[in-house]
């Protein structure tokens, strides 16, 4: 049996259309231009763009139209689409994906859509433990099922590099961006359930990375831990620091540094910063 993989671009997929993985991109909207994320508009451009304009930026997920041009080309090659994206709360891609699959449904019945609740690398991880699965023989079905399972072990913590970006799209109060920039207040965000939760707030970036370190060491001493991805913006140099401390703490874990990539950092900044991993206790 041969599955299709369709994602969006707040995953990371460096090779879209290999390993039977389709990437589709998210539009970053920047004044009266729209770009394809990943495709005319990379990281580096796009902090460029904002250093250098105050032309709104803002980003919109991919139309019902893509995905149902997609599902109808991958379905004369597969036997099956599983459409995997970012969380619901933070983008429609997955709505827009679902309501292509009901318009198919008819025709092309072997569609399965899933809401990851997470984003960036972790969504690609889901991915890779997908195509395990179904390399061990499991169905499409248990496939979904044991994906959906997993994503509850999902555990995500970042700290945002730009009050001002995430002031702007919309995912901080007045209120809060004044007193944040005053005080001088970074928050430390947790993804629970496909929502924003701030679990801390620090001064510094050093108290930040300090304290999603601690959250990590309580993971691995109570949960088990087998793999960890460093998620970061343009500072790759600070992640890869980071990445080496906890790799000599921890040698017999795995670790990795993935970018964010343009639509994430239009919300979050270029110098954001983040940890993420899955349980074990459930594998």
């Amino acid at each position: 049996m041969r599955i299709a993989w369709v994602t969006d671009s707040t995953a990371y997929v460096p090779d879209s259309g290999k390993y039977d993985i389709f990437v589709v991109p998210m539009s970053i909207i920047f004044g009266e231009r729209e770009y394809q994320d990943g495709i005319d508009l990379s990281p580096e451009d796009l902090f460029a763009k904002l250093r250098d304009s105050k032309a709104e930026v803002k980003t919109s997920q991919p139309s019902i139209g893509t995905f149902k041009e997609l599902f109808e080309q991958l379905s004369g090659e597969y036997d099956y689409i599983i459409s995997i994206h970012v969380s619901s709360h933070f983008s429609g891609t997955y709505s827009s994906a679902h309501q292509a699959a009901e318009l198919l449904k008819d025709t092309i019945p072997n569609i399965i859509c899933i809401d990851s609740k997470i984003l960036s690398n972790p969504l690609s991880e889901l991915i890779h433990y997908g195509q395990r699965l179904l390399r061990e023989g499991k169905d499409p079905n248990q496939i979904k099922d044991a994906i959906e399972d997993k994503i509850t072990d999902c555990e995500t913590f970042v700290m945002v590099g730009s009050l001002e970006q995430l002031h702007k799209s919309g995912r901080m109060g007045g209120l809060s961006f004044f007193l944040g920039s005053v005080l001088k207040i970074k928050p430390m965000l947790s993804i629970e359930e496909g929502k924003l939760h701030v679990k801390d707030k620090v001064r510094s970036i050093k108290k930040g990375l300090s304290s999603m370190s601690q959250r990590l060491e309580m993971a691995i001493a109570e949960k088990g831990v087998r793999k960890v991805s460093i998620l970061h913006g343009l500072n790759r140099e600070e992640a890869t620091e980071w990445m080496v401390e906890l790799q000599s703490k921890y040698p017999g874990i795995e670790f990795g540094a993935y970018p964010l990539g343009a639509v994430i950092g239009v919300h979050a900044g270029e110098n954001t910063i983040g940890i993420s991993w899955f349980v074990a206790e459930n594998e």
